[in-house]
């Protein structure tokens, strides 16, 4: 009974993704549990479209060229990719998997098709979260009132939220995002359960053999 006590059992990272219809609050709700999450790290993607207003090259995303995203893809630089409303999106792989083997947790707020690519590469590590709208009439109000797209873009994007919403089942949880607040708590609460799945937690087994050393 007088051994050192043992050190507690490390744990790997997993990979947080949000997923939504363009609208459904996603990002809001990302940057939220940014807010509440202090250890949990934001993954930056790169992309071919144009920044919005006050998005900063390296911060909100990576900013290059068609032609450099696909050499970033021929090089085999980024984990997951795809093309939405004629623009590309990708994750860059190794500060990802880097952030993972330090125990260190990576938001995604990505759509089905980059969620796919993830559970294809990393299935182990991901935990995938779709977030619905309240209904069809909120989220055209949505997007509407943020006034950043085209009312064109926001036909556009009404059109395609039903081929969206119909990959819901692909995911391990779902929300629907009738209030911010609440739909927050409901994420940090699943965060907080995966957190402590036997499966994450490395070197668990020596561990408990240390415990029951001591016993």
């Amino acid at each position: 009974m007088n051994n050192p006590l043992p050190t507690p059992a490390t744990r790997r990272g997993l990979l947080f993704i949000l997923s939504s219809p363009s609208g459904a609050g996603k990002t809001t709700l990302a940057r939220e549990l940014l807010i509440a999450e202090p250890g949990l790290g934001v993954s930056v993607s790169m992309t071919t479209r144009q920044p919005r207003p006050a998005e900063e090259d390296g911060k909100d995303y990576y900013f290059v060229s068609h032609e450099g995203f696909e050499a970033a893809v021929a090089a085999n630089e980024l984990l997951e990719w795809a093309t939405v409303f004629g623009n590309q999106y990708g994750t860059p792989r190794k500060p990802v998997l880097d952030a993972l083997d330090r125990g260190e947790d990576m938001l995604f707020d990505i759509d089905w098709q980059g969620a796919q690519q993830l559970r294809e590469r990393a299935d182990h590590d991901v935990v995938s979260v779709f977030i619905l709208p309240p209904s069809a009439s909120a989220l055209e109000e949505r997007l509407i009132r943020r006034a950043q797209d085209s009312a064109e873009t926001v036909a556009q994007r009404m059109a395609r939220a039903s081929e969206e919403i119909s990959h819901w089942q692909e995911y391990n949880y779902v929300i629907t995002n009738r209030d911010v607040a609440e739909s927050t708590a409901a994420l940090r609460g699943i965060l907080a359960a995966e957190r402590h799945r036997r499966e994450r937690q490395t070197g668990l087994s020596t561990f408990v053999r240390a415990i029951q050393a001591d016993l």
